[in-house]
């Protein structure tokens, strides 16, 4: 049995000039959620033995944060081919990983992690919710029936847990007018 995390990068900031969507940073609630997805996670004693991640300045600034809630630091490997990635590529990524990595946790964007996550799972109560929206800083753990990341294929895995950020806070959901 191996277990696939993946979160989505925080709420980013386009109040930001900067030149390429690549560059764009964070907002101060898109920290606050990285933070509190960061506690939550070590709150619930998980533990992760392989990180990839996209290197957009948002991923990287969504990790400082989920990091300094999680008490400690994980290096990630930073993987350009995660940037606005479909769920193809990101499978193709999912099938490359070590496998010595039991539980893997991928940081990126969607739609590529949505159409991931909706792509691999068996249907669910918990996998309409992700239908539903996939909200930024908002974490899908499944886990998936093999032994070797090379056989992990489409709906087959087990959605076990979907959080966002405003089922923990609810000051942390979509802005209202």
């Amino acid at each position: 049995m191996k277990t696939l995390t993946l979160l989505r990068h925080a709420k980013s900031s386009w109040d930001d000039p900067v030149s390429r969507d690549f560059d764009r940073p964070l907002n101060a609630k898109g920290r606050r959620a990285a933070a509190m997805i960061g506690r939550h996670l070590k709150s619930l004693d998980i533990t992760f033995d392989h990180i990839l991640a996209s290197p957009a300045i948002r991923v990287m600034e969504t990790l400082d944060e989920v990091w300094g809630g999680y008490g400690r630091r994980l290096e990630p490997m930073w993987d350009k081919t995660l940037y606005l990635a479909s769920a193809a590529s990101l499978l193709d990524r999912v099938q490359a990983l070590p496998d010595a990595a039991e539980h893997v946790l991928m940081v990126g964007h969607n739609p590529g992690l949505e159409d991931l996550v909706l792509d691999l799972t068996l249907a669910s109560e918990l996998r309409e919710r992700v239908e539903d929206k996939y909200p930024t800083a908002t974490v899908a753990q499944m886990t998936l029936p093999i032994d070797r990341w090379n056989e992990a294929q489409p709906h087959s895995a087990t959605l076990v847990a979907f959080i966002r950020p405003r089922d923990l806070d609810p000051t942390l959901g979509p802005d209202t007018p």
